[in-house]
């Protein structure tokens, strides 16, 4: 397969740099790092790409059973990985994209030497001393809202996901992001990111990892954060003066301070 064409990859900035690989979250695509990819294009060489049933991927390759678990998009960033012979790539994955990294690095040790975690949530369930964020009815009543009403849903989600009310206009971007979405791939993706659960998963990363959480942020509350930074020894974690799930569109600056302060203590 034509894995350029499955995930709609683009490879840009500094082809002698070493690489750095931008991977979106639920709902998005690769348009989401558009004020990232300036910040890195002068010295890294940078790779982005859709998931299967996102952007502008070929949907003709979604799979339901493959992508019923956080594993199918794992594999997908490991042959994109191979595709481009990726040595030592610093994997920055904004939310769920944040656990699928861990699981490629684990399947792929060689091809990812790093992680950058933006926002990151192992577990949205709330569980015995865990706060993940949400109680299981709740999750429940989200994923019938989205299965029942995914447009309707989108226009109501987008904007708490985002936070920022005074820009409303950030708000209507991930709206129209998740509506440019397939129904039904998205029912199948978000099934598999709030129900998911890698928690153990944090504890085989070996690799440098940065933690980047929100001081307020309704999706993945900062005990989460402290959580993920906890589980992986000699991570770092910084917590951005942002508000929202998505730092790299709401506080672009901050975040990209962040993500090349880590990028250039690496080398």
């Amino acid at each position: 397969m034509d894995i350029d064409r499955r995930n709609n990859v683009t490879v840009t900035g500094n082809p002698q740099g070493p690489t750095v690989v931008l991977a979106h979250g639920f709902g998005c695509d690769q348009n989401m790092w558009r004020l990232t990819v300036p910040a890195l294009a002068e010295k890294y060489r940078v790779v982005m790409f859709d998931y299967v049933g996102s952007g502008r991927s070929d949907l003709s390759a979604f799979s339901e059973a493959r992508y019923s678990s956080l594993d199918g998009y794992a594999r997908d960033v490991v042959e994109v990985c191979e595709a481009l012979d990726l040595r030592d790539a610093v994997f920055v994955g904004h939310s769920v994209s944040a656990m699928i990294g861990v699981l490629a690095a684990d399947l792929a040790p060689k091809r990812i030497g790093a992680l950058v975690m933006v926002a990151p949530s192992p577990r949205y369930i709330d569980d015995e001393d865990y706060r993940g964020g949400f109680s299981a009815p709740d999750i429940d009543e989200l994923l019938t809202s989205l299965e029942s009403n995914y447009l309707g849903w989108s226009a109501a989600m987008a904007p708490v996901i985002m936070g920022n009310p005074e820009r409303p206009e950030l708000g209507d971007e991930l709206k129209n992001s998740f509506c440019a979405t397939d129904p039904d791939m998205a029912r199948v993706f978000a099934r598999t990111t709030f129900l998911s659960d890698s928690r153990d998963d944090l504890k085989s990363v070996r690799v440098p990892t940065l933690v980047l959480e929100c001081t307020h942020d309704a999706i993945a509350p900062r005990e989460v954060g402290a959580f993920v930074h906890r589980s992986i020894p000699g991570s770092t974690l910084i917590t951005l003066d942002a508000v929202g799930h998505c730092p790299h569109l709401s506080a672009p600056e901050a975040t990209n301070e962040a993500i090349t302060g880590f990028l250039a203590g690496l080398r």
